[in-house]
């Protein structure tokens, strides 16, 4: 456990968000931002919708994970809240957590109705910043779908940069297995 880590920012704020550790009791509004982004979802983040997406009761457990998680530095998993709603708009994490390197992956979401104006760009770039300064972490990957434009424009208005197509990485949740582009974002080309 590295404890340089026991004091780290448990909240980001951006322009229009706060990005926040979850907290006890959230689960009913990430069940709910899950329920309203159903379809998108299910083919890019089923594993949060088979955890956490089936009933606020999963959605619960799940945010008390991400929590524990949290405490024991294996996952950094955020809501992102609306400053204007207070409404719990999106998920981002810093995940796959190889302290060795020391390096990590990011995911994120943001509710459908919020895409495309720049929301998730300023919370990426301060969840970046919190990785690199906070976290220490060396490097950054996003694994996107091969077709999923919008995300991989995001990852490069970010700084990463693109690192590959990885064949057959991902499976659909109706068993088709799909291409991954990868992005890196290096510490050492991080210019605050």
């Amino acid at each position: 456990m590295r404890h340089q880590l026991f004091n780290i920012d448990t909240a980001l704020i951006t322009q229009r968000c706060v990005v926040r550790r979850f907290r006890e009791n959230d689960g009913k509004a990430l069940y709910r931002l899950l329920d309203n982004n159903r379809d998108y979802l299910l083919d890019h983040f089923p594993y949060l919708m088979a955890e956490a997406g089936r009933s606020k009761k999963g959605s619960e457990i799940f945010v008390r994970e991400c929590i524990a998680e949290w405490l024991l530095q294996k996952r950094y998993a955020m809501g992102i809240w609306h400053n204007e709603t207070t409404e719990l708009v999106g998920f981002v994490q810093v995940f796959n957590i190889d302290w060795g390197v020391p390096s990590g992956e990011v995911g994120y979401f943001i509710d459908r109705e919020l895409i495309r104006q720049g929301i998730m760009t300023e919370v990426l770039a301060r969840v970046v910043r919190f990785a690199f300064l906070q976290l220490e972490l060396e490097k950054l990957v996003i694994k996107t779908l091969i077709d999923n434009y919008a995300s991989q424009r995001l990852a490069r208005r970010v700084g990463f940069s693109r690192e590959g197509e990885l064949r057959h990485e991902y499976r659909l949740p109706g068993g088709t297995l799909v291409d991954l582009m990868r992005f890196g974002f290096a510490r050492e080309t991080y210019g605050e």
